[in-house]
């Protein structure tokens, strides 16, 4: 990364706390990962404002102070075992593994963005990360579950029963709930007894998840 690069950098962070985010973990991982790698070329310029981007197949990477909301909610720990829905751009994949995951899965419906993530990924990184196709709301996505953190990169009218399941005791999940501009952002505990909690935060802005893999992108 050049000098300017880095500066850069430090000043989109410190635009971010003046935005309100507060959260020193998440700042520094922000600052360490550069927002346009992922960004697609023609957007890149557009990375370090606080706005969403265009993906490939009808897909959005989320405003950064949504990005750190979510993330800040999600309170991941170092060593956590993480199961995050929609890949997307891989950006927050890798702003996941600088906060201290110790292994993800992440699950994206569109084979193309899938393999951008990849490509775009540092290959230590590619080590922890394990990107797979398919639909990450099909039960089948979280295998035996045990993670301690789930992370839905996207809004759901309700949040499926066997998502909460896939959750270790005192596991943590955050995501967006509701629909349109009505969504807000939700975090569901597991107690050591198995039993959930489930509270809403602030409205999100988030794009909608769509069930299915798609076969055609």
């Amino acid at each position: 990364m050049t000098l300017e690069g880095s500066v850069e950098d430090a000043a989109f962070v410190m635009a971010l706390r003046g935005l309100g985010v507060r959260d020193t973990d998440t700042l520094r991982a922000m600052e360490r990962v550069p927002r346009a790698r992922f960004a697609p070329r023609e957007h890149r310029d557009l990375a370090r404002r606080d706005i969403a981007l265009p993906l490939p197949c009808g897909q959005t990477m989320s405003a950064p102070t949504v990005v750190a909301a979510m993330l800040t909610a999600l309170k991941v720990r170092p060593g956590a075992r993480i199961l995050e829905i929609g890949t997307g751009s891989g950006y927050v994949t890798t702003l996941l593994i600088r906060l201290g995951a110790a292994s993800i899965l992440s699950v994206e419906r569109y084979a193309t963005l899938a393999e951008d993530a990849v490509s775009a990924l540092d290959p230590e990184d590619r080590v922890v990360a394990r990107v797979e196709v398919g639909d990450g709301l099909d039960p089948a996505s979280s295998g035996e579950g045990g993670f301690d953190r789930i992370l839905v990169n996207g809004t759901l009218p309700a949040l499926p029963v066997h998502l909460a399941a896939a959750l270790a005791p005192g596991g943590r999940l955050v995501g967006g709930l509701g629909q349109g501009a009505g969504s807000r952002l939700v975090v569901v505990e597991r107690d050591r007894d198995g039993g959930t909690t489930e509270a809403l935060g602030d409205p999100l802005r988030l794009a909608p998840l769509t069930h299915g893999r798609a076969f055609i992108l």
